[in-house]
């Protein structure tokens, strides 16, 4: 079944690009389009779809808030936020509202292609070295009230688990992690899942998150 695409990007033109290039593609299909984030919520009310491309800066409601609002839906699309800068604050405040990555607009079609089949597949597609960067820059923003319900969490996991989900938050990938900890990347993959289902996360971006949350790893990648 092809994977179902919206567009919501307040450009037409860019919007039209992207159709294009998805259009060539056998896996895939545009199936609705918005010109802000107040209409890709209403579209989505009537038309199924897996995989948002979601611009950050529309009139009306943008994609910040849209994405939030998205991800608080039962079984919601997985969003893929598309941003003109590198590092966006925009960008960070989408993967708080529970985006699966971001890239930048002017990405090649070959990565944009591959980063929606990721997100598809339900991997993040932030590189871990662009998201500790990303939340390098922006952790004063991240709150800090809740560091002591938000470490209670954390003890749900065994002791590997943690130490998986530090090294996730350092921005290692799993072949790193892998090779750190000598196991196999099954493995290391296992336990990233566990992880997940334990603090109830989407995606190892919000590992790293909630990481940075906690405290648990401080701005520059180091364990707190």
């Amino acid at each position: 079944m092809a994977i179902r695409v919206m567009l919501v990007d307040d450009q037409a033109l860019l919007r039209t690009g992207f159709r294009m290039v998805l259009a060539a593609q056998p896996d895939m299909e545009v199936v609705a389009e918005a010109g802000d984030g107040a209409e890709a919520i209403e579209a989505l009310r009537s038309t199924a779809v897996d995989v948002v491309l979601m611009d950050v800066r529309m009139p009306r409601l943008d994609g910040v808030e849209a994405t939030r609002r998205i991800c608080a839906a039962v079984e919601p699309p997985k969003v893929l936020i598309l941003t003109t800068f590198d590092l966006d604050e925009y960008a960070f405040s989408g993967l708080k509202a529970g985006a699966s990555g971001f890239m930048l607009k002017d990405v090649p079609p070959g990565e944009l292609l591959s980063a929606i089949r990721s997100v598809h597949s339900g991997d993040a597609v932030v590189a871990p070295s662009t998201t500790r960067r990303l939340l390098d820059r922006f952790s004063p923003m991240l709150p800090s009230g809740r560091k002591e319900p938000q470490h209670k969490r954390v003890e749900k996991l065994t002791e590997r688990e943690r130490e998986v989900m530090l090294l996730v938050a350092q921005g290692l990938s799993n072949g790193e992690i892998a090779a750190r900890l000598v196991l196999s990347e099954a493995t290391v993959k296992t336990h990233v899942g566990r992880i997940l289902t334990k603090l109830g996360l989407r995606d190892r971006v919000q590992v790293v998150v909630l990481a940075y949350e906690t405290g648990l790893v401080r701005a520059g990648g180091q364990a707190g």
